[in-house]
């Protein structure tokens, strides 16, 4: 992702016409909503540039500047960079920010790449570009994203399963459960797309013409996914002492679609939190206090699951709760522009599974993206609990949580 010169970004900034620019004078009134809509159809780019768009905050609709200094501050920088984090757009962009001084003037400059999963939704809805005008997509418009998805170096989420039929999923469940939390009400209401077109949007199955369900389909509607995906299930050990070898006393096989999947992991979670009870002094207040905050470990195994690895191995994420302390394995090392160097610092994030990860916002189990580990150490240190540890290897990432 080579940033853009000065020289092409003025050369946005002059063409009007142009369908990979996007100009605000301010952050202000429907600058923020409009700014977003431009970024899910900069990700979409439905005319095929290969080319990153670009969101210009501090220059008018004409390509000229405000009469006044537009100030880049840190905060803008910081409320434009959470547009990738902030869960409204599926799967999270590909973007960067910048403060840059184009003509003299300070603009602040959202670069946004192609995605490698279209269609790109924002809030439920796929924006596009027509010139220089922002629109939804079509159900031919999803068609052609959808293809473009099809030849483009896929990641594995979103590749088909040989061998597998439409029949490996719930059509119930896509419909009645997962569709109305994917796709805007009014967007279901008003177009009729059909089961496969629906599908094959949401990168369920791998086309209307080559209806083989995709890997991250089969983890979220599959009826036995694990059939097809020998890696997609969580094994839970709960060990009686604090070394390999001492007792077991639970153990589990934690398997199916994601919904059902994590729910069965916050129940086991839940079942092995031990929650104590005291007075506060003098009165007859309760205060409750557990040895590990629930929503830290659920962080920690969901930010698991979403970034291992499903391609070349049948290891499952593995949560061991020994007594003094909890692992949790994943298979799979840092990917992207995450490295053992910088794993778990804030802002660094990357995507293996950007299919999965929308998913997860979908279904509601993460919330922003890119906050898992931060706010995992938030809980724990508000709980009490010693720092969260990390061991960071090329093929393996092992979260070590010490009790209170």
């Amino acid at each position: 992702m080579t940033p853009l010169t000065d020289d092409e970004l003025i050369g946005l900034i002059d063409d009007v016409e142009s369908d990979r620019a996007e100009r605000k004078a301010a952050w202000a009134g429907s600058a923020p909503e409009k700014g977003r809509q431009a970024v899910c159809a900069f990700a979409n780019d439905l005319p095929n540039h290969n080319a990153p768009g670009v969101l210009f905050i501090g220059v008018k609709d004409d390509g000229t500047f405000p009469d006044t200094n537009f100030e880049v501050t840190d905060q803008l920088l910081q409320t434009l960079a959470d547009i990738k984090t902030d869960g409204k757009i599926t799967p999270p962009p590909t973007l960067t920010v910048a403060k840059r001084n184009l003509r003299g003037r300070d603009v602040a400059v959202v670069t946004v790449w192609p995605s490698d999963a279209p269609p790109v939704r924002l809030e439920g809805r796929v924006w596009i570009r027509t010139g220089p005008r922002r629109d939804q997509a079509t159900a031919q418009d999803e068609r052609i994203l959808v293809e473009k998805r099809r030849y483009r170096d896929r990641s594995f989420d979103a590749h088909p399963v040989s061998g597998a039929s439409l029949e490996e999923l719930s059509r119930s469940y896509f419909e009645n459960e997962y569709l109305p939390q994917a796709v805007a009400r009014d967007v279901l209401e008003l177009n009729g797309r059909s089961y496969e077109e629906r599908l094959s949007s949401l990168g369920m199955i791998a086309g209307v013409e080559d209806p083989y369900p995709t890997v991250a389909g089969l983890m979220t509607l599959g009826t036995s996914p694990r059939t097809w995906i020998p890696s997609f299930y969580v094994q839970f050990l709960r060990i009686d002492g604090s070394e390999w070898g001492d007792p077991v006393i639970d153990e589990q096989e934690i398997d199916g679609n994601f919904d059902t999947m994590l729910r069965r992991v916050d129940d086991k979670l839940r079942a092995h939190t031990v929650v104590s009870v005291d007075f506060a002094s003098g009165t007859t207040t309760e205060v409750r206090k557990s040895n590990y905050p629930l929503s830290a470990l659920q962080q920690l195994v969901r930010n698991a699951i979403m970034h291992r690895t499903y391609d070349g191995t049948n290891a499952p994420v593995r949560v061991y709760w020994f007594n003094d302390r909890i692992e949790i394995s994943n298979p799979g090392g840092p990917y992207g522009s995450v490295t053992v160097e910088n794993f778990g610092r804030p802002g660094i994030n990357d995507y293996r599974n950007p299919v999965i990860a929308g998913v997860l916002k979908v279904l509601g189990f993460v919330q922003r993206f890119g906050f898992g580990i931060a706010e995992a150490r938030r809980a724990l240190d508000a709980n009490g609990n010693p720092p969260l540890e990390y061991q960071v290897q090329q093929a393996n990432v092992l979260a070590i949580v010490r009790t209170v």
